[in-house]
């Protein structure tokens, strides 16, 4: 080939337009006449890495370099093809023969810092950046790029203000605009986190990074239907996108579609066997579905990743509590805190495991509630201090809170008395649909509604806080009942409402608030009980929401359901006092039974709330109480065999 300046102006021009086959044969041309020739020697590798060969670009591009060897541009390239293996120790002895070459060459600079990035040696990553800005201000690759190193330094504003400066000077720079939505993401700023992210999709609608961490932010803000669409379009754009299905998994997860998300974790397990991150999701679905087993395994799994991963191990002690394995799970929870002292979810779930176990001593971990994501959005912030118990009441009025649940706040109101024995004035705050039957109370406890105005106070303390700071052990249990009591015309309507019987009357209920986390291990089928509703009694329903089926099971079994004429718990308790005895499941009615001193008979799962302790069939919290529980098991069939046997004795006994 005479003159092989205009065919290689050819290809160049070829390689430009994006033809990279057509380009490559034209290279492949010039090297069969002049093998040494360094420009197609060199793009012929370009090629190799836009093609997405990194080992044949590396192979390539040394050939050129064996012609030149100080070629910055080829030994830059080179330094992105090492990087792209992670052979970065390789791409950083590349980018520095570049810059012994030109040491003002900011791309090498720029590459370079990525490099370090990625070996997280951020100070050297930064130091880099900075040189690659001093030389060239305007360089907006490396602004954002120095953003990301200071985000992972934990330097966010800063990092905030480099991303800034990037799409300032290249305002449709859709990395730019990604990265700051990351780091925004990271500080719980999701709207704009949001923002962010969909500015880096309009300059680049195909950035399946984007899309992907979209749907995580949008997961966050529980928009969970516009997650699945974003996590849905980086999948269409790229299947294969471990992330995003682990993304997609945690929403499908938290929309109780656990059968998808677990096909989700498996693909994404399928690409990446080893990815922590899926692994972890994939245990808490496990756990969700009542698969305690396989979710330890794969939080172990994780955790041969990520040894140090609190989160993990938090989890794995969760399980390992269902699985009453309560030894393993304290060590669990210990060796997370050992890790991270602060985190919350460790020291809660630690304070469950101790409970449960009847030790008390676990009130002052359940004081981490707070710092959880069930229960954070729960607390009440004032600017009163709180009562911490070392605080002298006398002359002060105090007020309290209910928090949790309705049950939660029918078994710790007994403690308002004792508080209002060391106080001028205790005022107790609780939900409307409580406030009347609080209000029957002893102690002169001011009750009012969470909805009202607040009366003036000194110092507060959350209801479920009391027995922590008042020092209360399982011996001192204040258990005298009734401490709460039904209106006495309402319970005199009720009687006349439920007519004449000569058979006893027997409450139901059945099932709790279907929102609450661990609903499924307590609520029970209403047909369940069929072998209960066979015995000579009157039956009546004292629940007051139920599902649409079971009306129809009531009503054909001509069992009274009253629904909305329970305008509150005082209608509640009113119907209560006028049955002779209770079967519940763990729900607020078993509470209310308890504090009527009605007699209750409650139905718990295997592994119970841990106010109800183990194995042991009363409890210290209301004499009048009976517990049926679930053997290991974990079915109901043998629970209502028991409960119905025990029945039957007692209605021959009190009926003889």
């Amino acid at each position: 080939m005479a003159n092989v300046a205009p065919v290689f102006a050819e290809a160049l021009a070829l390689h430009k337009a994006g033809q990279l086959a057509d380009a490559e044969k034209i290279y492949n041309r010039i090297l069969a006449a002049q093998p040494k020739h360094f420009d197609s020697l060199h793009l012929l590798g370009v090629i190799f890495l836009q093609r997405g060969d990194p080992a044949a670009a590396i192979r390539q591009i040394g050939a050129a370099l064996k012609v030149t060897p100080h070629h910055i541009l080829a030994l830059n390239n080179r330094g992105n093809a090492f990087q792209q293996l992670q052979r970065f120790g390789d791409a950083l002895a590349s980018y520095d023969r570049a810059l012994s070459v030109r040491p003002d060459y900011v791309e090498a600079l720029t590459n370079r810092g990525v490099t370090l990035n990625a070996l997280k040696r951020y100070d050297e990553a930064l130091a880099s950046y900075d040189r690659a800005i001093a030389i060239r201000a305007d360089f907006a690759e490396a602004h954002s790029n120095r953003g990301n190193v200071l985000s992972a330094l934990n330097r966010s504003e800063e990092a905030l203000a480099s991303f800034d400066r990037a799409i300032a000077l290249r305002p449709d720079y859709a990395d730019a605009h990604y990265n700051r939505g990351n780091t925004l993401h990271e500080l719980e700023r999701f709207a704009e986190a949001l923002e962010s992210h969909n500015r880096a999709l309009a300059a680049r609608p195909d950035y399946t990074d984007a899309l992907t961490n979209r749907g995580a932010t949008l997961h966050v803000l529980k928009r969970y239907g516009e997650a699945l669409v974003s996590l849905d379009s980086s999948l269409a754009l790229n299947p294969d996108n471990a992330d995003a299905l682990i993304n997609r998994g945690a929403t499908l997860n938290t929309l109780k579609r656990f059968d998808e998300a677990l096909n989700d974790y498996e693909r994404a397990l399928s690409l990446s066997p080893d990815n922590a991150e899926a692994l972890l999701n994939q245990g808490v679905t496990l756990h969700e579905i009542g698969r305690y087993e396989e979710a330890l395994a794969s939080y172990d799994g994780a955790l041969m990743q990520r040894p140090d991963d609190a989160e993990a191990l938090t989890n794995r002690g969760a399980s390992l509590h269902s699985l009453r394995r309560f030894d393993e799970a304290l060590t669990s929870y210990r060796r997370a805190l050992t890790l991270e002292p602060d985190y919350g979810q460790a020291h809660f779930n630690e304070s469950l495991c101790r409970l449960v176990q009847g030790d008390f001593g676990g009130f002052g971990k359940y004081e981490w509630r707070w710092e959880t994501d069930q229960l954070r959005d729960g607390k009440q912030n004032f600017t009163q201090p709180l009562w911490t118990g070392a605080i002298d009441l006398a002359g002060k009025t105090i007020l309290l809170h209910a928090e949790q649940g309705f049950g939660d706040t029918i078994q710790f109101c007994r403690y308002a008395p004792l508080v209002a024995q060391r106080a001028a004035r205790v005022i107790l705050e609780v939900p409307e649909p409580l406030r009347e039957l609080i209000g029957s109370l002893p102690g002169g406890v001011q009750i009012v509604s969470r909805d009202g105005t607040l009366p003036d106070f000194d110092v507060h303390c959350p209801l479920l806080s009391l027995p922590y700071m008042l020092g209360i052990e399982l011996s001192t249990i204040p258990s005298q009942v009734p401490y709460l009591h039904a209106p006495p015309q309402a319970a005199a309507l009720w009687n006349d409402r439920l007519g004449a019987t000569k058979r006893p009357r027997i409450g139901i209920a059945w099932s709790g608030n279907r929102a609450y986390k661990n609903d499924r291990n307590r609520s029970i089928a209403l047909k369940a009980l069929l072998p209960i509703l066979g015995c000579d009694a009157t039956y009546v329903s004292v629940q007051r929401d139920i599902e649409p089926a079971d009306a129809d099971f009531l009503r054909d079994r001509a069992i009274p359901h009253f629904g909305d004429e329970l305008k509150n718990f005082a209608d509640t308790a009113a119907l209560i006092s006028n049955v002779d005895l209770v079967i519940s499941v763990d729900t607020g009615v078993a509470h209310l039974a308890g504090a009527l001193a009605k007699p209750v008979w409650i139905l718990l799962p295997f592994v119970p709330d841990w106010r109800w302790m183990l194995d042991r069939g009363d409890s210290p919290w209301y004499p009048t109480v009976r517990l049926f529980r679930q053997d290991e098991s974990r079915a109901w069939d043998s629970v209502i065999a028991r409960a119905d046997a025990a029945l039957r004795r007692h209605l021959n006994r009190i009926m003889a």
